[in-house]
């Protein structure tokens, strides 16, 4: 992870503000506030690595979850209404991503044999290889990144996060 992702950049207020924070909490909740910022801070270095991946690769995390989505399938392909529901966005940027996809010439849509409203998206053959290539070599990195957890740690550390999310959702 380049110089450009300090481990210690945005990973908090500034100590005088932190100072005047813990000032007001007991030593259970400056802990947990600490820990809420060192999860963001280390989430949004994870969000711009990850992001710099794709973009030396198939060029963003969206064109990347279309990609693999696609790759999935096989020759099946999927409706655009099902990437726009899995990515969790509007229909016009799966619209977008569609039409810049097929520009590149990695994406083919064509319309569903019984409802011509519905668009089919399929890999094509040169989309086939861009998505293997950017996979392997994202592959390499993901086995870096985590080299130095145990399986034992990863399965904590999920868990750890997944109790994290309950907690962010259950917020009052």
């Amino acid at each position: 992870m380049g110089s450009r992702h300090s481990a210690k950049r945005g990973s908090g207020p500034p100590h005088a503000v932190m100072e005047e924070i813990r000032k007001r909490l007991s030593a259970r909740e400056a802990q947990g506030m600490e820990a809420l910022f060192a999860l963001r801070a280390t989430a949004q270095q994870a969000e711009n690595v990850v992001g710099e991946w794709m973009t030396d690769t198939v060029g963003s995390v969206a064109r990347y979850q279309i990609l693999m989505a696609l790759w999935a399938t096989k020759a099946n392909g999927i409706p655009h209404k099902d990437i726009v529901e899995a990515m969790g966005v509007t229909r016009a940027t799966v619209s977008g991503l569609m039409a810049a996809l097929e520009r590149e010439g990695f994406v083919k849509s064509t319309q569903h044999q019984d409802d011509r409203r519905q668009l089919i998206a399929r890999l094509t053959a040169r989309g086939e290889a861009v998505i293997k290539k950017a996979f392997d070599a994202d592959l390499a990195r993901f086995r870096t990144l985590f080299a130095s957890l145990s399986s034992a740690d990863l399965t904590h550390l999920t868990a750890l996060l997944q109790r994290v999310r309950e907690g962010l959702a259950a917020r009052p």
